[in-house]
């Protein structure tokens, strides 16, 4: 019984370090869907199938 109130106040201890060190940065409401959702920017779509193509056939032109 003992090893579980220990158990709890190192719990409750660590969870109060993480929250105290968080400040007012830690986001407590769970998922966010539809406006409240923060997206990071994609970034730009680059056309790599471009130039993996012709490396290969300059290769085999170049000898």
């Amino acid at each position: 019984m003992w090893k579980i109130v220990v158990g709890f106040i190192a719990f409750a201890a660590l969870a109060m370090f993480v929250i105290i060190k968080a400040g007012d940065k830690a986001d407590m409401g769970g998922e966010k869907h539809g406006a409240d959702a923060v997206h990071a920017p994609e970034p730009a779509a680059s056309t790599p199938a471009a130039p993996a193509a012709s490396a290969p056939a300059s290769a085999a032109s170049a000898p």
